[in-house]
């Protein structure tokens, strides 16, 4: 086996900008449950076991909040939540009337709402976040507004607003927009030089399509999300855009938006075959993620997982531009030998 010769620091940036790392970095998502279960079954600790898969994920860094304190039974958004055990994950769910549901104009809004600000946040946490940690990318900042508005609206009536009350959604974005721009831009102020990767999200994609039309996305998304992605090119960050499911048709647009890194990679969704993202995109994206977790990891063989690695690494990785990692949070219903086949391939084969 070569020995390392790069920080995961360095294995990330040297992808990032087109250089040749020593081999591709992997990166870990999963849910509580999921690592509890890979954790028990290496039989070490967290930081042992991304250790021992030679993981390079990111550190995520965020302000402490020190505003107002919410409702009783609510967070600083007013939403109400409950834990909800699906057998295989337990998940924190939205319940009760969203706050901003009753109302029908902005104006109500503005009058009966109080939006959370900036200076609810302390900054000053952040460089004891990252200290020792020097040799790990860092992650900060960011924006993925949509979800939001979903919460305070509720699911339905986000979508209904979106034909119905276009006037609605263009107050509550550019509220939730320029929150993640000034929380952003103090994140960078306060650390500066030190946030590599900066995720400008928002879920666009189904299985099948796009869940809004291109017509939407374009009107409500794309100018509020560029602003977002020229502040993280201007502070020498880059542009990690998560968006799951079949966005094939809205790509282009988000590309000349200014997206670096695609994630999660979807390739089972209709239009995201790997060869087609590479061949058109492959110039211009760097991807993240690839490895199926809705068949692969979850219901497939250790001989299943490791395959699709390498077809990974030979599509998605050729000529360099990708970062091995799940396509989502892996979840516990799967067995922790697959997770553990995914690394242990990507290590053995993944030197350039």
């Amino acid at each position: 086996m070569p020995r390392e010769t790069m920080t995961s620091r360095e294995r990330w940036l040297a992808v990032l900008t087109r250089q040749k790392p020593d081999r591709v970095p992997m990166d870990y998502w999963a849910t509580g449950e999921a690592t509890e279960k890979l954790c028990a079954h290496l039989g070490c600790t967290y930081d042992e076991m991304l250790q021992r898969l030679h993981i390079d994920r990111p550190v995520s860094v965020g302000p402490a909040y020190i505003g107002p304190p919410p409702k009783e039974g609510t967070d600083i958004w007013g939403l109400r939540r409950r834990t909800v055990d699906y057998g295989t994950g337990v998940y924190s769910e939205v319940v009760g009337e969203p706050p901003l549901a009753r109302f029908s104009s902005p104006e109500e809004i503005e009058a009966n709402y109080r939006w959370p600000r900036v200076d609810d946040w302390d900054f000053s946490v952040l460089p004891d976040q990252v200290k020792g940690k020097e040799h790990l990318p860092v992650q900060g900042g960011g924006s993925e507004p949509f979800l939001v508005y979903k919460l305070l609206r509720g699911e339905e009536q986000a979508f209904i607003d979106l034909v119905e009350n276009p006037e609605i959604v263009h107050y509550c974005l550019d509220r939730l927009f320029d929150l993640a721009y000034q929380t952003t831009l103090r994140i960078f102020e306060t650390i500066p030089g030190v946030v590599m990767i900066t995720y400008v999200a928002e879920d666009l994609g189904g299985q099948e399509g796009l869940m809004y039309s291109p017509a939407q996305i374009r009107e409500f998304l794309l100018p509020r999300m560029k602003r977002m992605m020229d502040l993280t090119k201007q502070h020498g960050s880059f542009v990690f855009h998560h968006s799951d499911g079949a966005i094939r048709d809205i790509l282009p647009d988000l590309i000349e938006a200014g997206i670096q890194i695609l994630n999660p990679v979807q390739w089972r969704c209709r239009g995201m075959e790997r060869e087609g993202l590479k061949r058109d995109f492959g110039d211009r994206l760097i991807f993240h993620g690839g490895v199926d977790n809705q068949q692969t990891l979850p219901f497939g063989t250790v001989e299943d997982v490791r395959q699709e690695v390498l077809d990974n690494l030979r599509i998605l990785g050729e000529g360099g531009g990708y970062i091995l990692a799940p396509c989502h949070n892996i979840q516990a219903v799967g067995p922790a030998e697959n997770v553990v086949a995914m690394y242990e391939t990507g290590y053995e084969y993944g030197w350039q």
